[in-house]
């Protein structure tokens, strides 16, 4: 073409279609602060607002990393948030399905909630480790089992979260248990089968989790509008910032002074000639205290004698003779993994790490002190010992 625009672009621009030109581009909708509202949406963030949320949610959530790191026994990794705004038919379009919502509410220092949502396999993965596994995708769908147990995770997360916020914002932040459910976006819901501020146009925050070399996705965190700026102005309050007023108009600067005229100087009085000396200073030699002499010895101290008096020590022991201990006889030992431990049923065997004949151990208040045999007497076990341990 010549350069000159159609008439369909000319419409386009005309009612503010071009907006999704930039969107295309790479730009996240959103991203642009205030502009959120000319890009399609009907609310927004300041910039303020935008960036206090964002340090919130990056400081919260790399104490979750370094709790989910410790409970899974993986280095895991949580980068810097990106804030930006969306509405639930974007997630119908464009996020993985079916994945796991997780509901958190506030149950004190803020009001409302938020919901964070991770990938299916992420959450198969994320279980496995939890109980034993080597973080290798499972098989099947999801089920009570594996929602418990992230359930679990997100709890000590969101916990440890809820005490860096409680530092930052100078209260107390506490979280009821959350909640998780398995949601199939691949069709629209109805208004009552998801969180009320997911009909209207919400914030999110997104993050990317890298756990080891298993995991490398991205998480999210949905706000309201209201949540986010009630977490802004405690925010801003606690750091003893106010909102920007207008700086007071500068003192006008005080007229200088006339000069005045510099007095005539007042005659020196002139000394007589026999004050003079007496005037001067005269420098006195430095006197040294004279030194005393001192009677100085070395300090003898008193030597240690051992008193290997019997009396003494049996009248010691006697005094420890009514001490109860407690005495277990430890059959074997085993180590089971979570998954294992709930697979127990009545008539389970569990194998021990001791062969059969051979002597058990005898253990006083933990203390492993002999070695014995099991005996019958009466209708109760015993132990005869064998061997005591020096």
């Amino acid at each position: 073409m010549d350069g000159m625009l159609s008439q369909e672009e000319i419409n386009a621009l005309l009612s503010g279609m071009g907006s999704d030109s930039s969107a295309a581009d790479g730009a996240p909708a959103g991203d642009a602060g205030s502009a959120g509202a000319a890009g399609g949406y009907s609310d927004s963030l300041t910039d303020a607002e935008k960036d206090a949320v964002g340090e919130v949610s990056n400081i919260s959530m790399g104490t979750a990393a370094t709790t989910l790191s410790t409970l899974l026994n993986q280095k895991v990794d949580i980068t810097t948030p990106k804030v930006s705004y969306a509405r639930w038919d974007e997630f119908l379009s464009a996020y993985e399905r079916p994945c796991v919502f997780i509901q958190i509410y506030y149950t004190a220092g803020l009001d409302g909630n938020n919901i964070l949502i991770m990938k299916e396999s992420d959450v198969k993965i994320i279980t496995d480790l939890m109980m034993g596994g080597s973080g290798v995708e499972m098989e099947g769908d999801l089920n009570e089992l594996h929602l418990s147990a992230i359930c679990e995770a997100m709890n000590q997360m969101m916990g440890s979260s809820s005490t860096s916020m409680s530092a930052m914002l100078d209260k107390k932040i506490d979280i009821s248990p959350p909640t998780a459910s398995l949601v199939d976006l691949s069709t629209s819901m109805d208004a009552g089968q998801i969180a009320e501020f997911l009909t209207h146009d919400f914030v999110k925050v997104s993050f990317r989790m890298k756990i080891g070399d298993l995991i490398d996705s991205e998480i999210m965190q949905l706000y309201s509008f209201d949540f986010a700026r009630d977490l802004y102005s405690k925010f801003m309050a606690n750091s003893g910032v106010t909102e920007s007023e207008p700086a007071p108009a500068p003192a006008p600067a005080p007229a200088p002074a006339p000069e005045a005229a510099p007095a005539p100087a007042a005659p020196m009085p002139q000394m007589a000639p026999q004050m003079a000396p007496q005037m001067q200073p005269q420098a006195m030699p430095y006197q040294m205290a004279p030194v005393q002499d001192v009677n100085i010895s070395p300090v003898a101290f008193q030597p240690f004698t051992q008193v290997n008096s019997p009396l003494l020590q049996t009248e010691n022991i006697d005094l420890l003779l009514d001490v109860p201990l407690e005495v277990t006889a430890e059959l074997g030992r085993t180590s089971k993994s979570i998954k294992e431990i709930l697979d127990f049923a009545p008539g389970t065997i569990i194998e021990l790490n001791r062969l059969a004949g051979e002597p058990i151990d005898v253990l006083v208040n933990g203390k492993f002190v002999a070695k014995g045999e099991v005996v019958v007497i009466e209708e109760a076990f015993g132990i005869r010992v064998t061997e005591v341990v020096k």
